[in-house]
């Protein structure tokens, strides 16, 4: 970055915004069909019933609230790479933030998605709406499906926010730089950003305001999450660990999705000047300390099961890992636990092939998580006659498929036609370097 001018830095970021390939053309064909294929599955889903999906009795929360779970996790990484760091002061997160704000917004949406389908009849949404009607009729804010909507909705508002207001600086950069419509379109989106001393003066306060306003949300958000099934008396479900626990998965898996995103991305639009190895190197060192959290999590479950002496928590922990469901079970202590551990070997950690086959197991472990403890808790609960098994039908993993490529399917629209890294904060840091030396 030191050996980079303010010129090569908007260059560098203003070409990835040229006429796009046909690969790039066939991968947004390719995701469009993932995306119809899930609103599909859904629209089956809305005319036959819900019960094309493998919830039962006792299974009534499948992979719809996994991937609600998720994606809320998967958010997390954009408030804490340009949140907390940018509070810090820590100049390495300058080149991922705006993808991993970008991935924060993108990830939100696909999980708001997720209450609508569980929902099995969408329209009766009109229902939880706080808004005086014609029932009088009130939403129950005891009920955890109002949780998730006043913690998504919160979370969208303020992160949506949080990044308009990053890019609009670089927006206007774009603006001077264009002709025809795409002048137009982005004189719009700029909302009269002239840089002059007084909007840089408030551009720098508001921006620092958002920060110290979203980082609490990291905090609060996916601790709603976890109330969702905390305040449940379902064993391994009813303690008071599941905050913390959470938010730390949600962190650790949105750090491997940055690396999952931005490593090919690096590639592709020859962002290696910018995006330093010790940037991704950086983000595995962070990987390290979730991965041994999350470790830490697992670990006082099975004391605590222990501990406590209670015969149904120590069934439902034993059963988690011999049981039915053991392999997911394995698959997410393997994944989440033991692999990022291989980050401790530098060679590892500055290599970008095993950087990223690592970053797809954490997401495959953290998926895993979800599962384990969503079904397994409610699968063998307190009365062995009403114990029952679940797994994904067709019609679910075709609408978690479609979910999937959603999300990309926005993140690459994005990445083509706005600028993918901030050109603004990565010259604050060859301001800094300056100013020091370097």
């Amino acid at each position: 970055m030191s050996e980079l001018t303010y010129a090569e830095i908007d260059q560098t970021i203003l070409d990835t915004l040229g006429p796009a390939p046909k690969a790039y053309w066939f991968t947004v064909a390719l995701l469009a069909v993932g995306i119809l294929g899930g609103l599909a599955c859904w629209t089956y889903q809305i005319f036959i019933g819900i019960g094309v999906g493998g919830q039962n009795n006792p299974v009534a929360w499948g992979t719809y609230l996994i991937n609600f779970v998720f994606w809320v996790g998967i958010a997390h990484s954009g408030t804490l790479i340009s949140a907390i760091l940018h509070l810090f002061g820590a100049g390495w997160r300058n080149p991922i933030a705006r993808a991993a704000e970008t991935m924060t917004v993108f990830a939100v949406c696909t999980a708001g998605l997720f209450p609508f389908v569980h929902l099995g009849r969408a329209w009766m949404v009109y229902y939880m709406l706080p808004i005086p009607n014609q029932r009088t009729l009130w939403p129950n804010f005891q009920s955890p499906l109002m949780f998730d909507v006043v913690a998504i909705s919160t979370y969208l508002t303020v992160s949506s926010l949080f990044w308009y207001t990053g890019l609009l600086p670089d927006i206007a950069t774009v603006r001077d730089r264009s002709t025809g419509l795409r002048k137009k379109i982005f004189t719009i989106l700029s909302m009269g950003w002239t840089g002059r001393m007084e909007q840089w003066r408030h551009y720098t306060r508001g921006y620092l305001f958002f920060a110290a306003l979203a980082t609490p949300l990291v905090i609060s958000v996916h601790s709603v999450v976890s109330w969702d099934f905390a305040l449940g008396i379902v064993p391994g479900w009813h303690t008071t660990i599941f905050a913390p626990y959470f938010v730390a998965g949600a962190i650790h898996s949105g750090l491997a999705m940055v690396l999952t995103l931005m490593i090919p991305l690096r590639k592709i639009f020859n962002y290696e000047r910018i995006i330093t190895m010790d940037v991704l190197e950086n983000v595995a060192k962070t990987i390290i300390f979730t991965g041994l959290i999350v470790g830490f999590a697992y670990g006082t479950e099975f004391f605590i099961a222990w501990y406590s002496q209670n015969s149904v928590e120590t069934a439902i922990f034993k059963w988690r890992a011999l049981g039915h469901y053991k392999i997911g079970f394995w698959i997410m202590v393997t994944c989440n636990t033991i692999i990022p551990l291989l980050f401790f070997f530098k060679r590892i950690r500055r290599s970008i092939v095993p950087m990223f086959i690592i970053s797809i197991f954490i997401n495959i472990g953290m998926w895993f998580e979800r599962f384990v403890i969503i079904i397994s808790s409610v699968a063998h609960d307190f009365i062995p006659h009403a114990w029952g098994l679940y797994w994904p039908t067709v019609v679910e993993m075709g609408i978690m498929v479609g979910s999937f490529s959603l999300f990309f399917f926005l993140f690459v629209l994005f990445v083509k036609h706005m600028p993918s890294v901030s050109m603004t904060e990565n010259k604050e840091v060859l301001v800094q370097g300056e100013r020091h030396g370097g």
